[in-house]
């Protein structure tokens, strides 16, 4: 039962977040004075490259490509979708013309607010519940997830009432985020068949195979770029009030 759950849950944010994404884009479009079809094109274009990116990591992730090498000298092709993804991303909003009006366009609010899905890790610890993922990985990175998407909303809500801590709340959220990144990949590859697997020998960790494989492939990278847009504007706005001081 869990299985058929689980790959239905992860389809729906498969459609949730690169939505969410693409509106934060239409948003920062509009706000940027961007005309209907150099807009049209750029939706266009970024939700054509999240099916692609979807679809090639759904069937790579189902043949078993993205599992973690057996050996260090293995080739770890979820990187290249992890950091690739994060990677291609950032490179379009700042290495296109494009790009850098969206960007300029970008509000805070949305940026930080794309946090908020994070919540969605907590099927991790449903999956422990059931006994399908072990609790080394489920436990830090579930709850991480959980605390990262809170943390963004509370930054989202405090940029709304315009609260003097707001930036301060945003950094927060956003060290909460990377943080838990990073926990998740370590317990991650540590509780996986691969050669860093040294614990939940008995019962490891299913992360890295379809559905679950859609998390570091396709989710993580989204979330990623959303932390690095966030600390760029963070240090932007900083420079600015250092420069008008």
């Amino acid at each position: 039962m869990f299985p058929i759950f689980l790959e239905f849950y992860v389809r729906v944010f498969a459609i949730l977040l690169p939505v969410l994404a693409v509106t934060a884009v239409a948003v920062a479009a509009h706000r940027a004075g961007l005309s209907r079809s150099s807009t049209v094109i750029v939706l266009v274009v970024l939700g054509l490259l999240f099916g692609v990116w979807y679809a090639l990591a759904a069937r790579l992730g189902e043949l078993g490509i993205l599992a973690p090498p057996e050996t260090a000298t293995g080739v770890p092709y979820i990187l290249f979708f992890l950091f690739g993804g994060t990677a291609l991303l950032v490179l379009l909003a700042f290495a296109t013309a494009s790009g850098r009006r969206l960007f300029a366009g970008a509000d805070q609010r949305e940026l930080i607010a794309l946090q908020a899905p994070r919540v969605m890790g907590g099927i991790f610890l449903i999956g422990w519940a059931v006994g399908d993922i072990p609790w080394q990985f489920a436990l830090p990175a579930g709850l991480g997830d959980i605390w990262a998407g809170i943390a963004g909303w509370q930054a989202f809500r405090a940029l709304e009432a315009g609260r003097a801590d707001a930036n301060a709340l945003v950094w927060r959220a956003n060290i909460i985020g990377l943080l838990d990144f990073a926990v998740a990949v370590l317990t991650g590859l540590m509780t996986s068949v691969g050669f860093l697997h040294v614990m939940a020998l008995e019962n490891p960790n299913i992360i890295n195979n379809f559905p679950l494989v859609l998390f570091p492939a396709f989710f993580v990278p989204i979330f990623l770029a959303a932390h690095v847009f966030s600390i760029v504007k963070l240090r932007g706005a900083a420079r600015f009030s250092a420069a008008s001081a």
